[in-house]
């Protein structure tokens, strides 16, 4: 995962309300109509906040009918959580000894 990939999802989970669509996402797929009977909120306004996630590859989305039916990306998900914890704990791999105290401005320490 690069930094920029990393910060793009920092940032759409900066929005209260995205977080409460994912955590509402991580029970299992739903419907665009299911998930804005929880918000106070146009239906356009829920396809920007949908939007965002799916541009940081955290939700995807099918279409059925005339609804779109949305999903947690688990495997972007469980990256994000390893990332983070890489980038908060003192790990054998960390950038500063990888790097020999060198900045890569590419890539998290996790992946090559």
């Amino acid at each position: 995962m690069t930094y920029e990939s990393y910060a793009k999802i920092a940032k759409a989970l900066s929005e209260p309300k995205r977080v409460k669509i994912l955590d509402m996402l991580s029970c299992g797929e739903m419907c665009a109509c299911d998930i804005l009977e929880h918000f106070d909120f146009t239906q356009p306004t829920l396809s920007h906040h949908i939007k965002v996630l799916t541009e940081a590859g955290m939700v995807t989305s099918e279409k059925k009918g005339t609804w779109h039916h949305y999903s947690l990306n688990e495997e972007t998900a469980k990256q994000y959580i390893q990332e983070t914890v890489h980038l908060l704990t003192h790990a054998a791999d960390c950038i500063c000894i990888k790097e020999g105290n060198k900045t890569d401005k590419t890539n998290l320490g996790v992946l090559q």
